[in-house]
């Protein structure tokens, strides 16, 4: 409460803003949650000086109206903000990046100039902010973006990648904010706009994890039935499954501790509902029957020189262990993909006659 207050104590008329009389329930539990999240995380990478400038900037615009809620009703102030925190935590973008989904809105809106962006933080955010200005016009031109040449249009008059990422991650962030719209037309709309042009960019550029998550709020929102029922069958199985991944793991780890002096660690996870759904329709089967349905991911912390020869000696100790399936080994660490992503992936047969994905990689590949 402390921290949210620090946020608006400039006027009575921001508390005011921030208050239910403006928000819900749910949005300001979010409100608070994330500033305290952005001061504790994302403050530290600012001076004194330029984070005192950006609570005066984002005053400036929530007066001028430069954060309010669109036609839709998703307040744009907790987007962006929400935005800010998806950006340093999952992707690890740093403060030009930030600066320009902050900001953005408030040189769009001529509450801040270019100019000033520039003089007070630097020409690469602003940079950024003119890019990002150039893909919304771009928007606005275009009725349908569903194309593959909106999509090269798209990354071209973006010029750098980082705004290519802030725009994923816009809609990534929207699309969780869409469960608590009523407004059904635009959220199939906006999950149309996912399927057909975010997922495959963020899948492209390696954030698989957001992709995932995108690929299952579309599942989400387009059959809900669907979605609940797989999510209920998981749930039924948590316990089950979470010993099946301990029992696997915990045999591997102790052989490579034993026999290698290589620093690892092991995590693992069943696959997400968009993929089991797949598997699913591919297969004509039932999730007890899935294919891989399990993944684990080794992730060795080595030196770059190190790195392949130690993937390949987990990934024999793994194989002695298991009985491999061959036609499912993925290498890409001799060749790695287009995108840059390096890993090793095999599937093998593990506990009771259940196939298990299996992902090696260093700890530099896996960030």
């Amino acid at each position: 409460m402390a921290k949210i207050a620090d946020f608006v104590n400039e006027s009575s008329q921001i508390m005011k803003l921030l208050s239910r009389e403006y928000y819900n329930d749910v949005e300001i539990k979010s409100l608070r949650e994330v500033y305290i999240y952005l001061s504790e995380n994302v403050r530290p990478l600012f001076s004194s000086v330029e984070w005192r400038l950006i609570r005066k900037y984002i005053t400036k615009g929530v007066f001028a109206s430069a954060y309010k809620r669109d036609s839709h009703g998703i307040s744009l102030l907790l987007k962006n903000l929400e935005i800010c925190r998806v950006l340093h935590e999952k992707v690890g973008l740093k403060q030009p990046s930030l600066l320009t989904v902050t900001l953005y809105p408030l040189v769009a809106s001529n509450v801040v100039s270019i100019e000033e962006i520039k003089e007070n933080f630097g020409d690469d955010t602003a940079h950024l902010i003119e890019c990002m200005s150039k893909v919304m016009e771009l928007y606005s031109q275009h009725d349908s973006i569903q194309d593959e040449n909106f999509r090269k249009l798209l990354i071209s008059f973006a010029e750098d990648v980082r705004v290519i990422i802030c725009l994923i991650i816009d809609r990534y962030v929207l699309m969780k904010m869409l469960n608590h719209t009523d407004d059904t037309d635009y959220r199939t709309h906006v999950t149309e706009e996912c399927k057909c042009l975010y997922t495959p960019i963020a899948h492209r550029l390696g954030l698989y994890s957001i992709k995932s998550e995108l690929e299952d709020m579309a599942v989400k929102y387009e059959d809900r039935e669907t979605f609940d029922d797989i999510a209920h069958q998981l749930q039924q199985t948590k316990k089950a499954r979470d010993l099946y991944i301990q029992e696997f793991i915990e045999p591997i780890q102790k052989r490579i501790s034993e026999t290698t002096d290589i620093k690892f660690t092991i995590k693992g996870r069943t696959k997400s509902i968009s993929s089991i759904l797949h598997k699913l329709k591919a297969q004509n089967t039932s999730i007890d029957k899935i294919y891989d349905l399990f993944a684990i991911r080794i992730i060795i912390d080595a030196p770059i020189e190190k790195e392949k020869s130690q993937c390949w000696q987990v990934y024999s100790i793994v194989t002695d262990m298991y009985v491999p399936n061959p036609k499912r080994l993925k290498d890409w660490l001799s060749i790695p993909k287009s995108n840059g992503y390096e890993s090793l992936h095999i599937t093998v047969y593990g506990p009771d006659k259940r196939w298990v994905e299996v992902q090696i990689r260093s700890k530099r590949m896996d960030e």
